[in-house]
């Protein structure tokens, strides 16, 4: 019974890996048009909250379907956002930071998420 219900379990699992990974460009879509709207000068609250529960969400499903690296590199780029916002006042360079590494990630993400993850922006 248990080789049974193993062999169900990893059915299931290798099901939701797949919806996972078909879902993935509509959710770093939804990352680029938030970071697209995003304005260093005066970033809105609500793209924030919504991008960090984007980047929370990626980081905790990405290590239990299969994308170690990519749930890594979210979870980073969620508390990178956390202390950001820890601050009364955040320089639109340091947004601006956040964001070049943000693009980085969702380059990357778009192209081969299981793939290494590049060192810097030229490698993408």
């Amino acid at each position: 019974m248990s080789s049974s219900a193993d062999a169900e379990f990893f059915t299931r699992l290798a099901e939701l890996n797949d919806k996972f990974a078909a879902s993935l460009p509509q959710t770093l879509g939804r990352l680029s048009a938030a970071r697209n709207a995003f304005d260093p000068k005066r970033p809105p609250a609500a793209l924030i909250e919504q991008m960090h529960a984007v980047l929370h969400t990626l980081a905790g499903s990405s290590a239990t379907f299969g994308f170690r690296i990519l749930g890594q590199q979210a979870r980073m780029l969620e508390q990178r956002l956390r202390v950001l916002t820890t601050f009364d006042a955040v320089a639109p360079e340091e947004w601006e930071a956040w964001l070049s590494e943000l693009d980085v990630f969702i380059a990357w993400g778009s192209v081969d998420p299981k793939a290494a993850y590049p060192n810097d922006e030229s490698s993408v």
